[in-house]
C-alpha cells in the first residue's frame, strides 16, 4: 500500500467522504480497497481546488500511465463509481488502480496492490485537471 501523502482538493475530499456514507459504499464495506481510500484520505494534504497544484490528479482528470511492468501506456479518467466504464476509459475511484492515483503527481511511481497482484505504473502526463481549467467541482 502507498505511504505517500497525496494532495485532494476539499470539494473532492468532501463528495468522497459522502461516497462512505452511501448505500454504494456499503456494498464495499468489506472491500479491502475501501480501506484503502479511506487511509489515503486520513493521510491527504486538503487544499482549496484553486490551490491544487496542476500536475496532480484530482477526480474527473484525464491521465496517461505507463504500466511498468508491461511498457502498456493508458489513458484514463479517474471518476465516481456510477460514472465507472473500464471500456470507455473512465476508471473509478473505488477500484484499486483508481485508489492508488488520486492525488498523485506527474512523474510520480505508483506502487499498488491490484487484484493481479503488486503492480507498478508511473504517471506519464495529465492531460486534464478540472481545476487546472477552473471548472468547479460537480455537485453529486
Amino acid at each position: 500500500m502507498a505511504k505517500k501523502r497525496i494532495i485532494i482538493t476539499n470539494k473532492d475530499r468532501e463528495r468522497l467522504e459522502d461516497l462512505f456514507k452511501s448505500t454504494l459504499a456499503a456494498v464495499f464495506r468489506n472491500k479491502p480497497y475501501l480501506n484503502d481510500l479511506r487511509g489515503e484520505l486520513d493521510r491527504a494534504s486538503v487544499v482549496a481546488p484553486e490551490e491544487v497544484p496542476g500536475d496532480v490528479i484530482t477526480m474527473n482528470s484525464i491521465v496517461r500511465l505507463k504500466d511498468m511492468q508491461t511498457k502498456e501506456v493508458e489513458t484514463f479518467t479517474l471518476v465516481y463509481p456510477d460514472e465507472a466504464n473500464i471500456k470507455g476509459g473512465k476508471l473509478s475511484v473505488l477500484a484499486p488502480l483508481g485508489t492508488a492515483i488520486l492525488g498523485y503527481r506527474v512523474g510520480d511511481l505508483v506502487r499498488w496492490t491490484v487484484p493481479s497482484g503488486k503492480g507498478c505504473w508511473r504517471v506519464e502526463e495529465l492531460l486534464y485537471q478540472p481545476e487546472r481549467d477552473g471548472i468547479a467541482a460537480c455537485p453529486s
